[in-house]
């Protein structure tokens, strides 16, 4: 069945009765918890060593955060028009077909959400060492994941509390750190406002490819689409929880940059990997590091909550549309589709064990912007072809929003296919089995439907 024929004439993919728990305050803390991870503890090093500009550095960070809220808008038409649950796999089944829909959510149910759960989980793992020491990160990753994952299955309700006070608590701590790094911080000679070099650092390759890499810290700023079934009033939330969360990650990531900038040399941060425990200890002194590692890892539990909660959905959609994989969509009395937990449970903590998700990542990066890219152009679509579809929220200075997403991603889609081919081409090849599979699948229901004695 058709993504575009399921569900009630309301809105489908709803709460069982109807019920929706997760309120604007919460979609945002999905959407600022599944944005922060460890990007922006990592990114700096590598992008002072060819941009060596206060000023170029936090325009890099704004930029990004920039051309995400370009994403943001288009998607919040999307949600708005279509609310429900899902992402990709419901937007790219009403703006294209359901075929495409499906090998976008193909690619996101079976490792687009588990292999950053497994990173996660064992970033948890490693920067836990510093902070109780002799446990094995292996343990802590597989540990936080399934304690995680217990949370969810017990309810949408207690989902949204431990999301609500994980994601408050990541934002108390990271702006502790920021204040910190500002009060007692030693200053160092960086200027922060622009120089006349700066233009040439701004047009050169550097800071286009840097824009890559902040960009991927700034993927997540569309969480809160894959819940919108859960939402109360969908198409009022939706857009505000997505500009919300966004502008609030976009803040707190130029200020972090600044801090690190402000408190640490750069040529000590120059081309090194662990910058946020080198700014620690610039900071804090001895016990800087094991400060630092206790507030990455507890923002990683939100992170990796954010994941697990949001994740299943798309599974438990495609359940409600292709019978081969009804299971999925079964719910327990307090909303959790608990089937589709455990598949992605299942699924992260094998990655965990053989540590493949470092190479799953890898390959899916293409197939995931292609995902991205081809949803923001359906709403270039959806308004040539459907002007009249109700449409209760518009994109934001449309098309120029939109036009500057395009760009951007098909500019990182271009680097990946030239810098990482095989990688890429094995993404692509993810998509086309998950097309392979929904014809499967297609010609299975239409079988059935055919088959004498069925009403």
């Amino acid at each position: 069945m058709a993504a575009s024929e399921t569900g009630t004439a309301a809105w489908p993919g709803r709460l069982p009765g109807g019920g929706s728990t997760v309120s604007v305050i919460v979609a945002t803390a999905i959407v600022v918890a599944d944005m922060i991870g460890v990007g922006v503890f990592t990114s700096l090093g590598f992008q002072v060593k060819d941009i060596p500009s206060g000023f170029a550095i936090l325009l890099l960070w704004t930029v990004g955060g920039v051309v995400a809220l370009c994403g943001v808008f288009s998607y919040s038409e999307l949600g708005a028009m279509f609310p429900r649950s899902s992402g990709e796999y419901n937007f790219l089944s009403r703006a294209f077909h359901p075929a495409f829909g499906f090998l976008a959510g193909w690619v996101s149910a079976t490792v687009g959400f588990a292999a950053p759960v497994a990173l996660a989980a064992m970033a948890f793992g490693e920067y836990g060492k510093s902070v109780v020491p002799g446990v094995p990160p292996l343990a802590l990753a597989v540990g936080v994941v399934w304690l995680v994952s217990m949370v969810q299955l017990a309810g949408v309700r207690q989902s949204s509390t431990f999301q609500l006070i994980s994601t408050i608590l990541k934002v108390v701590l990271i702006t502790a750190f920021l204040i910190a790094g500002f009060v007692v911080g030693t200053p160092q000679p960086v200027s922060f406002a622009p120089q006349a070099d700066d233009i040439a650092q701004i047009a050169s390759a550097p800071f286009a490819i840097g824009l890559v890499f902040v960009m991927y810290s700034f993927s997540g700023w569309n969480a809160a689409t894959y819940i919108i079934g859960e939402m109360r009033t969908p198409q009022q939330s939706l857009p505000r929880a997505l500009l919300a969360g966004t502008l609030i990650v976009l803040v707190l990531y130029v200020a972090l940059n600044a801090v690190f900038l402000h408190t640490t040399p750069i040529d000590k941060l120059s081309g090194q990997l662990d910058v946020a425990r080198i700014a620690g200890s610039a900071i804090f002194g001895d016990i800087g590091g094991r400060i630092v590692g206790a507030m990455i890892c507890i923002g990683l539990i939100s992170s990796i909550s954010a994941m697990m909660w949001i994740g299943p959905r798309v599974m438990m959609t495609m359940g409600e549309d292709i019978p081969a994989l009804r299971v999925f969509a079964r719910k327990s009395t307090q909303g959790a589709p608990a089937y589709a937990i455990l598949f992605q449970l299942a699924a992260a903590s094998l990655m965990l064990f053989t540590r493949s998700f470092e190479a799953v990542l890898d390959f899916i990066q293409f197939a995931l912007l292609f995902c991205s890219f081809f949803t923001v152009l359906g709403v270039i679509k959806l308004r040539i072809t459907q002007p009249d579809t109700p449409r209760p929220y518009r994109a934001w200075g449309y098309p120029i929003t939109p036009v500057v997403f395009l760009l951007v991603t098909a500019f990182m889609m271009y680097y990946l296919l030239t810098e990482r081919p095989l990688q890429s081409v094995l993404g692509a090849l993810i998509m086309i089995s998950g097309l392979l599979i929904y014809a499967v699948f297609r010609r299975r229901d239409d079988r059935a439907t055919s088959s004498p004695g069925r009403e």
